[in-house]
């Protein structure tokens, strides 16, 4: 009965996914029937999901989700994009290849503060591609640059992701998931930063010119209250004033406030369409989050988390071995399904695996979020890769090459995330004494 749910489950799963059918509805409709295979009936198995979905949906934690995204787009109209770069350029503007490395750090900066890949992709990658192309840049390379950075603020903080991911294991400390995620985040930037210097050495692109002292300081005051969000919400969490969810409401009145009255990039009129845009993307993640719940619940039913840590066992009692099967799963697994159905479907699978080896769950969280970041990177259906393509003006056939060191060096990285704990748990446990 068990394998037959299994098969069940799994096989209608990407059936639907085959015949694009929307994932919350092929997540929903996969669980549905599994139930039904468990010996349940059609009316039991519809109440059961619709259940699961309202009770799972149920939480004040993932209030934390509408407000980091509507966050995040009066950001995007705030003109905070722009700010951000011309900072950017003062940091990276006497590297080889400069306006790449520009790239890179707007999106790290960017990235954190709106908590969405994709919308970094769009806003620095449209401000800098024309950029690099009046500079003599290959589009390519310059749309691959934007690609492989955007996802840095997946990772550093605030980021919806680990939310989510805090909701699935059962009440990981967002805290610590936070922290857990910076570490990483700027390793994975300067690593691109790395790749795009040794590149754009050898292909010659120009090094900016040095600014001037004013221009120093105008662009650095200009970036100070942009990235100040970061420093109210992190110090605001850490310091026990307020939770994730309540730090996501203070960082929309701080985003109205800088929008709205100190840059005046937006006017009142513009925030019904702003506060309806996050609206529908809110009810896109979150529907999503309520049928995997469902699928979650009958995964549990069916014992296919334990079938599948047995078969990882089998395959090996090495720790080194799991790890390296597991990563490479995520990776196939980030190829074809984008990040929080992903996250939503397979960490209940490996989480039960991974702590039975002793690993941590917050360690484990940074782990699978990097491996999904790079999941949204790759063809054949990248979010980050299509939007990068698309703002670059570049065929995806034509930059998939110039992402091949890219690649390279965020399996590397993921790598060094899975096999040393440290780099994820040692500002947990500096900061807030974490001991998972």
């Amino acid at each position: 009965m068990e394998w037959q749910a299994t098969i069940t489950l799994f096989s209608i799963f990407i059936v639907l996914m085959a015949f694009s059918v929307p994932i919350s509805f092929a997540i929903g409709i996969a669980t549905m029937f599994t139930f039904m295979v468990i010996d349940m009936s059609f009316d039991q198995s519809i109440f059961i999901v619709a259940q699961q979905m309202a009770s799972g949906l149920d939480s004040f934690t993932l209030l934390a989700i509408p407000f980091f995204i509507l966050a995040g787009n009066i950001m995007n109209r705030g003109g905070i994009a722009m700010r951000l770069i011309e900072f950017a350029k003062i940091l990276g503007g006497r590297l080889p290849g400069s306006l790449a490395h520009c790239n890179v750090l707007a999106n790290m900066m960017f990235g954190a503060i709106s908590g969405s890949a994709v919308a970094s992709a769009a806003a620095v990658g449209g401000v800098m591609s024309p950029l690099q192309k009046k500079e003599g840049y290959d589009p390519a390379y310059s749309a691959a640059v934007n690609i492989a950075s955007c996802p840095t603020g997946l990772l550093i903080p605030p980021s919806t992701t680990f939310i989510v991911y805090s909701l699935i294991t059962g009440g990981t400390s967002i805290a610590a998931l936070f922290l857990a995620g910076y570490l990483p985040g700027i390793l994975m930037g300067l690593g691109l930063m790395t790749v795009a210097g040794i590149i754009a050495k050898k292909r010659g692109y120009a090094v900016a010119e040095k600014p001037t002292r004013q221009e120093m300081c105008e662009k650095t005051k200009a970036a100070i209250l942009p990235l100040g969000l970061i420093i109210i919400i992190m110090g605001g969490i850490i310091g026990g004033i307020f939770t994730a969810t309540e730090a996501s409401a203070v960082a929309v009145v701080y985003t109205l406030f800088l929008a709205l009255i100190w840059y005046r990039e937006i006017s009142v009129r513009d925030l019904p369409k702003i506060i309806l845009e996050s609206a529908v993307t809110t009810s896109i993640v979150l529907l999503m989050v309520g049928c995997s719940i469902g699928m979650s619940k009958a995964m549990a039913f069916s014992d296919i988390p334990f079938y599948i840590s047995d078969a990882l066992l089998a395959v090996s009692d090495n720790p080194i071995v799991i790890l390296l099967v597991m990563n490479l799963a995520l990776l196939i697994i980030g190829t074809f399904m984008d990040m929080t159905p992903a996250l939503l479907i397979f960490t209940p699978i490996f989480l039960p695996v991974v702590q039975d080896l002793g690993m941590d769950p917050v360690h484990f969280g940074v782990m699978m979020t990097f491996n999904l970041c790079i999941g949204i990177c790759t063809p054949p259906v990248g979010s980050a890769l299509f939007i990068g393509c698309s703002v670059g003006k570049v065929a995806i056939s034509k930059v998939l090459k110039p992402m091949l060191p890219f690649y390279a060096v965020l399996v590397g990285l993921l790598l060094a995330v899975t096999y040393i704990p440290e780099l994820s748990l040692i500002l947990p446990r500096f900061f807030l004494g974490y001991g998972g």
